[in-house]
Order: C-alpha cells, then structure tokens, then sequence
C-alpha cells in the first residue's frame, strides 16, 4: 500500500526552508520539498484573491455610474494573478493528489495566513482534512513542538470567516466609492473602509493646527539663593511687570514643603503597535520598514511572531524569562536587572492569538554581527524592552514647595531619584534635581532676584507615524462601550500598509523633521475628506466594524449580517451622493473622466 503523505503550506518560501529542514523534506522539487513522509510548499503572500468587477460583467471595465453599486452577493469569486499562477498550479496539483492524507496549513499564524491559506485551498477545489501549525517562533524546538500538536483546522475556522469579510468589505468600499466618488469630481479618488478614516485624522489635525490661535502668556520667577520659584501664568504683561517690582528686594513665605516618594512601574512588553510607535520616536522608521525588518529577524529565528496585539507572555513561559533576559543582556552588552521580575510579563489572560514580541531561546549575540542596520537596531531594542519589562520600578522623590511673596502664590517641583530601576535601560530619559535645600512652613526667604518670563500656548504637534498609529489604536474609545475587545482603526497587521497606501496614492505625504518624519495630508487628501460623507470618514465607525469582525470570529455574528451592513451603506451612498458644488475649486480638472482600473 502506497505511503501516505502530509502536505504542508506555508506563506513564504524562507519559512517553507525552515519547516522541511525540521521535517527532513530535504528533497528539492518544483515549487515544493519532499521527503520523511512530508510535502512542504508554499503560497509566495497572497496568490488567490477576491476577483476584479470585469470577472462578473466585462462591462465593469469601464467606470459609469449607471452600474454602480456592484455587489456580488452570494456570488463572490477568487482569481489568481497572473505573476503567481505558476505557483498556485504547483499547490493545485500537490492539493489534489491521492496520496495526500492532509493538509497542515503553516501560513501565517493570524486572520492574514488563514486567508491567503484557504483562498488557496478552496480554489484548487480541495476537500482534504485541515490541520493548523499554530507557532509564535520559527526556532526548531519551537516547530518540533507545533508540528507535534497541530490544532483541527476547524478551530479557526472563524478566523477565516472574519479574513473573508473583511476582504469583501474592503473590496465592496473600495470598488464602488472609488468608482462613485472619482465619476462625481472627474479624477480618481482613492477611498477604503479603513484608509478614508484614517485621512480623516490626519485632516482633522491640521485643521485644528491651522485654526490655532497662539496666545502670550507671562510668568514671574524669583530666585532666593538656591531655590527658584515662579508664579501663575498671567495674560497680562503689565500685571507680570507690576508683580516682579512688587517682589524685588523682599522676601518670600515657605507655605508648604511637600515630599512624595513615587514609583513607575516599568511599560509593558511590545506589541507590534507599540513597537512601531517606539522605533518611529527613536530611530525614525516608518511603521511598514519597522514590520519589515521584524519579519526578517522573525524568519531568521531571533525574534517571536510579530504580529501580534498582546504585551504579555503567558504563564507557562514564566520559567524561561530569565534566560531569555540573560540573552537580551548579552546582546545590547548592558547587565541584566539585579532581580528579574517575571511574574509581571505572563498573564495568560491577556494574550490573544500570540504572546508580546520578545526574542527567542536560540539568539545569542553572535548571531547579530551579520544583520543589517535595520534589523539591529530593531532587536536591540525589543532586547531593551524585555529588560525594561522585568526590571523593578523606577521610583523618586518629588518634592513641591508653595510660597508667597507679594500677595501671590509661587511653586517650584524637584525630583530627586531614589532609584532608576527600568529606567537605567534608557537613562538619558529622565534626570533629577539636586535638592538639599532645608525649608520649613512658614520660614522667609530674602527675594535675590524677580524676572519676567514669557512664553505662547503652542498648537497641538503634526502627526508623526508613531502618534498617527496611537491615534489609529484609539480611535472611538470613548464614545464605544467598555467591554468591547476591539476598538480603533485596523489591527496591529494593517495599519502600515494603511498609512503606506495612502502615501503612494498621494493623500498622505512625509515630510522630514529632525529624526521622524512629520505625517500630512496633501492638498487632494484635504479635499477628498471635504466632501466625504460622515460615513465613509467616521473612525468610530469603523471602529464598530473592526468589533463587527471580531464578532464574525466568534461566531456571535454571521457573515451575511456584516456584509449586509456594508452593502446597504454602499447601496445609500451610490443613491444619494451628488457632486458637492464648487468642487472645482477644490479639484482643478486634469482629466475629464476617471482612468479605467
């Protein structure tokens, strides 16, 4: 009887490596390794996908209003694109063979691999038993024990649904707003359920930037030997002047000298968001370069799953943290905390799909000397996050002193620290004060000297990458209720293809400021948001879809609902919206019609 095999896919070919290597599928054939009763392939990203209009009605081609909105309905269909069909051949043939018992779906450990997995799977026509490779490392130990354990692919079946519908939705907004919008203006516009909302605070922002009025303030500030204190702000400069000559050449009254002993505990292990926010402050990466390099140093077996929306570990890596902190140390060269606290990294409860990004058991720090910049620089510092992480707080004194001179009430702040706890991985962060200063309520202090300081409120900054992702992760928090899972715009895997994608179709545009770049929109960006139904740019409805999603994973809602939702929003908007007038002035004419596309 002849041997039966296990086919397994993968999304790329480097992990493909990784797993036979393991598997002992040593064999290279076309498109695909074999060998020890394995077949290992893989999908090269997505090669199946939701098909083009003209697929349903060659009329769709061209954009007319008259054949809007499109909606498949029930009859959605997957294509594959001309530069992957080879690939996508090779997967058919291996998905179809009789002496293929299952088949173990090694893509990506998240709604992306389940997608591009399955889009594949179910094209080729394949009805073989699925079983998921669920892993949050590409280290050997890591697979032997994935591959030992594999899930039923039933498990995740709802990750799929979730994938699908998002894609269709995706596809539903982006095709028929697109299309509407660019016919209504004569230039193609470039709209998406996730990206509009996304301009939209950026939009938003510089309007409020561009509405701000500075406004001059004034402060008095009076030095008595050592210690310097300074008054309200006042809005009038006389009032400032006729205070400083009040308190020239008199003395003060101590009030109340208050001291605070204060603690900070360390932050939390990266996310993939929290991550990219750091390496954009520091290092000026944009999000996309920083989830590049991840998944390079990911691949390379140095780094966990990137993917990720969780900041802990949980509880059952509890044991090993202390070795993974030994290795963080070695490799940024700096001594690991006196005490590693591990218990405040695992908290099972609050990991999701995958624990928080760390590295892995198998870095050492001779594995570093070959890597490039970029990726250095980004395990360096999810090293120095780990070490932060389990390091003990950062605690300090804080001392106010309140006194009057004058008839007004004068303050200082000192912070003198006790001890820096995580915050000697970044010391250049913080300083403290030197305050040895004996004072007590009541005592009187003679006035050296009394000065006028004054100062203008400041319009709130431009967005940078790392602000425009927290802002990404917060949209519709407050107005949303508080057992929602899933709130803000994206998730962790997309939004620096979001911000990429408005980038290269010019709505958003980077302009360089010291080390990040400033996020803005551009002149098109700012218009298209002007005549942008509600809709269409609301973040707390999109919001609302990404927690729809969620729910279409659990299973608490159906596909048909959500994708109904989308469709009576699509089918309004293509009823209702009319050109906005004046919208010449805001969209000069450089074409008469809409590029077919």
């Amino acid at each position: 009887m002849k041997e039966k095999l296990k086919l397994v896919i993968s999304e790329k070919p480097s992990v493909a490596m990784n797993l036979a290597k393991v598997l002992g599928a040593n064999t290279r054939k076309d498109g695909y390794l074999e060998g020890a009763g394995w077949l290992v392939s893989w999908c090269v990203g997505h090669l199946a996908g939701l098909a083009a209009p003209e697929v349903y009605n060659k009329d769709y081609a061209k954009w007319r209003r008259e054949d809007l909105p499109i909606l498949p309905s029930g009859s959605w269909r997957m294509t594959v694109t001309e530069n992957t069909r080879g690939q996508f051949e090779i997967l058919k043939k291996l998905l179809r063979r009789s002496d293929v018992e299952y088949v173990v779906n090694a893509c990506d450990a998240g709604r992306e691999g389940e997608l591009i997995f399955r889009s594949v799977y179910h094209l080729a026509g394949c009805d073989k038993p699925i079983k998921r490779l669920w892993i949050s490392s590409m280290e050997e130990a890591a697979i032997r024990e994935g591959f030992a354990n594999l899930r039923p692919g039933e498990d995740f079946a709802g990750l799929y649904r979730a994938a699908l519908c998002r894609a269709k939705a995706d596809w539903l907004v982006g095709i028929n707003a697109t299309r509407l919008f660019s016919l209504l203006y004569g230039r193609t516009l470039h709209i998406g359920r996730v990206m509009s909302p996304t301009l939209a605070i950026a939009v938003e922002r510089e309007a409020e930037i561009a509405a701000f009025q500075p406004e001059t303030f004034y402060s008095v500030e009076i030095q008595c030997g050592d210690l310097k204190l300074t008054s309200k702000r006042m809005a009038d400069k006389k009032a400032a002047e006729d205070l400083a000559e009040a308190c020239a050449n008199t003395s003060v009254t101590i009030q109340q000298v208050e001291r605070q002993e204060k603690s900070e505990k360390p932050p939390l292990l990266y996310d993939l968001t929290a991550l990219q926010r750091e390496v954009n402050r520091r290092v000026g990466y944009t999000a996309q370069q920083t989830l590049d390099y991840l998944q390079a140093l990911y691949e390379k077996k140095l780094v966990t799953y990137p993917r990720t929306d969780s900041r802990y570990l949980t509880e059952n890596m509890q044991s090993i943290v202390a070795d993974l902190v030994q290795t963080a140390s070695a490799v940024c060269g700096l001594i690991a905390p006196a005490e590693i606290l591990a218990a405040q990294v695992c908290n099972t409860a609050k990991v999701s799909d995958h624990h928080a990004v760390v590295p892995t058991k198998t870095l050492t720090a001779d594995k570093v000397k070959d890597l490039s910049k970029g990726e250095n620089a980004i395990l360096g510092l999810v090293c120095f996050g780990l070490l932060r992480a389990v390091a003990a707080p950062y605690r300090y004194v804080q001392t106010k002193v309140t006194a009057e001179c004058a008839g007004k009430i004068f303050s200082a702040g000192y912070k003198e620290i006790l001890d820096y706890g995580w915050r000697q991985y970044y010391p250049k962060d913080i300083t403290g004060d030197k305050f040895d200063i004996e004072l007590s309520e009541g005592q009187q202090l003679a006035v050296g000297a009394a000065n006028i300081k004054q100062g203008q409120t400041e319009p709130k900054a431009h967005f940078t990458e790392d602000t425009i992702l927290a802002a990404m992760e917060k949209a519709g928090n407050k107005e949303m209720p508080q057992d929602i899972e899933r709130k803000g715009i994206g998730t962790p895997a997309t939004r620096a293809g979001i911000l990429e994608k408005l980038v290269n179709v010019g709505l958003l545009e980077r302009k360089k400021s010291k080390k990040a770049a400033n996020l803005l929109p551009t002149k098109l960006g700012q218009a298209l948001i002007t005549i942008l139904p509600e809709e269409l740019q609301s973040p707390l409805l999109t919001a609302e879809w990404e927690q729809r999603l969620l729910e279409v994973e659990n299973g608490s809602l159906s596909e048909e609902e959500f994708i109904q939702g989308i469709e009576d929003l699509i089918s309004g908007l293509v009823k209702d919206c009319r050109a906005v007038p004046g919208a010449e002035a805001l969209f000069p004419p450089i074409q008469r019609r809409a590029k077919n596309g």
